[in-house]
C-alpha cells in the first residue's frame, strides 16, 4: 500500500511538471482584505505661456516653461508617494489673450476660483506680483496653499505678504546678496550700475544698491540706459556709436546691469571702453538652476527633465518644480495627505526640501521664503554658489541672503 501511494504522488509529480492537468484536494483560500486605495492630492498650476518670437530668437521662452517643471514634479511626487500610498495630479490652467471675435479670457483670479471649486487646496502661480496679490486675496480665507514661483518682488516677502502664500522664486533682494557676496568676495569693490527704463529694472537696482551697503561695496558710477533695447536690435542702429562711448571717463572694478527684461543687459560686455567684466542680469547672472549645474544630483534630475520635456530645464521649470516637489515631501514626510496638515508642515521651521542644491531647504517662517544656495553663472558654465564661504549666520548661512528677521516688514496672520 505504502508503495502504491509513493508512486501514485510520483506520477502526479510528474504529470504536473509536464503540464498536464492534475486534481488535487485544496483547502477553501482565506478571505483577503482588499489593498488600501492610494489617497490622491490634486495640485494646480496657473501660468501664462510664452507668446512665439514675431521672428527668430535663439533665446525665446518655451511654451510649456514651469508646466514641464510641474509635470516632473508630479512624477517625482508619485515615485516617492507610492511607498506612503499617495498618488498626485496636475490641474494646470494657462492664460492667454483672447483670439480676434472671441471673449476675453478668465482672470488668474477666476482661474483660482475654478480650481479651488474642484477641491484643490494647493496652487502654483507663475504669475507677476499684482497677480499673486490679487489671487492670495479672493481666496482669503479658504484654507488654500499658495506658491509662488516667479515673482522676484521684495514687497510680497515684506508690506505685501500673506500667510498662505510660499514663496519659492527667489526674491530680488536674495539675488543682488549673492552677487554682491561673490563681488566682495573676488575684492571687485567699485561698482557701474546701469540702470534700464523698465519698473523691474528700478526696483533690481534699489535692490542692489541695499546689497552693495550690506557687504562693503561702493557705487561709483550710476547711469540710466537710453539707448533702447541694442541687445534685441537687428543689425546696426545709430545709437551704438553712442552707447560704445557710453562708459568713457568711468573709474569702476565691474559693470552692473539692471535689465530684467532683457533689452540692453546682453549688448553691455565687450562694449564697455575700459575691460571690465559685466555681471547683473546679464553678463553673470545669480539664478535658482542654469544647465550647467551637475553635483549633488542635479545631473539626474537634468537628464529626466530632457527626457520628459525634449529640452533642458529653465530657472521657472525648477521654480514650479520646488513649489510641487514641497507638497509632495510634506505629504510624505507626515504620512498624510490632509490639506491643513500639510500646510503647517511646510510652515514648519524643522520643514527640509531636497533640492539638488548640496543642502535641504526650507521656509523662512518670518516672511515664508524658500531658503535656497543660489548658482552664479555664466551662459556656458557655473562661476560659484552663494552664499560664499566665509558668510555665517547664527541660524544658517542660507538667511544671509535675503531680508533678515531683524530687518523685515513683514507680519503675517492667518486669513
Amino acid at each position: 500500500m505504502a508503495q502504491f501511494r509513493t508512486a501514485t504522488l510520483t506520477l502526479g509529480l510528474l504529470a504536473a511538471l509536464a503540464g498536464a492537468p492534475v486534481a488535487l484536494a485544496q483547502a477553501p483560500a482565506a478571505p483577503t482584505a482588499a489593498a488600501p486605495q492610494a489617497s490622491e492630492i490634486r495640485i494646480g498650476l496657473i501660468y501664462r505661456p510664452a507668446p512665439a518670437p514675431s521672428s527668430y530668437d535663439a533665446q525665446a521662452a518655451p511654451e510649456d516653461e514651469g508646466l514641464a517643471g510641474a509635470k516632473l514634479a508630479i512624477q517625482d511626487n508619485t515615485t516617492t508617494g507610492r511607498f506612503v500610498r499617495q498618488s498626485y495630479a496636475l490641474d494646470a490652467v494657462a492664460l492667454g489673450k483672447a483670439a480676434p471675435g472671441e471673449p476675453p479670457p478668465q482672470s488668474p483670479v477666476e482661474a483660482a476660483r475654478g480650481l479651488v471649486q474642484k477641491g484643490l487646496r494647493f496652487l502654483v502661480l507663475a504669475l507677476p506680483a499684482d497677480e499673486v496679490l490679487a489671487v492670495a486675496d479672493a481666496l482669503k480665507g479658504s484654507d488654500t496653499v499658495l506658491f509662488n514661483a516667479a515673482a522676484p518682488d521684495d514687497r510680497l516677502r515684506g508690506t505685501d505678504c500673506r500667510s498662505d502664500v510660499f514663496h519659492v522664486a527667489p526674491s530680488r533682494a536674495m539675488q543682488t546678496d549673492a552677487l554682491a557676496q561673490f563681488l566682495a568676495f573676488m575684492r571687485w569693490r567699485k561698482l557701474f550700475l546701469i540702470t534700464g527704463p523698465q519698473d523691474g529694472d528700478r526696483l533690481w537696482a534699489e535692490a542692489m544698491k541695499r546689497s552693495a551697503k550690506k557687504f562693503g561695496l561702493q557705487i561709483s558710477a550710476e547711469r540710466p540706459w537710453t539707448f533702447g533695447p541694442l541687445a534685441r536690435a537687428r543689425g546696426d542702429t545709430p545709437t551704438r556709436a553712442e552707447a560704445l562711448v557710453f562708459t568713457r571717463g568711468l573709474d569702476y572694478d565691474v559693470a552692473v546691469v539692471a535689465d530684467e527684461a532683457g533689452d540692453f543687459g546682453d549688448y553691455v560686455p565687450f562694449h564697455t571702453v575700459d575691460p571690465r567684466p559685466v555681471v547683473g542680469t546679464q553678463g553673470l547672472i545669480p539664478t535658482t538652476w542654469h544647465p550647467t549645474l551637475e553635483v549633488w544630483g542635479a545631473a539626474q534630475a537634468q537628464n529626466r527633465f530632457r527626457r520628459l520635456a525634449g529640452r533642458l530645464m529653465r530657472p521657472l521649470d525648477y521654480q514650479v518644480w520646488a513649489s510641487v516637489r514641497a507638497v509632495g515631501e510634506a505629504a510624505f514626510q507626515k504620512k498624510t495627505t490632509d490639506p491643513a496638515a500639510l500646510s503647517l508642515a511646510i510652515a514648519d521651521p524643522a520643514f527640509s526640501l531636497p533640492g539638488y542644491k548640496g543642502v535641504a531647504l526650507s521656509f523662512r517662517p518670518w516672511d515664508h521664503q524658500l531658503r535656497q544656495p543660489l548658482l552664479l553663472v555664466q551662459p556656458q558654465a557655473l562661476v560659484a554658489v552663494a552664499p560664499e564661504q566665509g558668510y555665517l549666520h547664527q541660524r544658517t548661512p542660507l538667511d544671509t541672503l535675503g531680508i533678515d528677521l531683524p530687518e523685515t516688514q513683514c507680519k503675517l496672520t492667518k486669513s
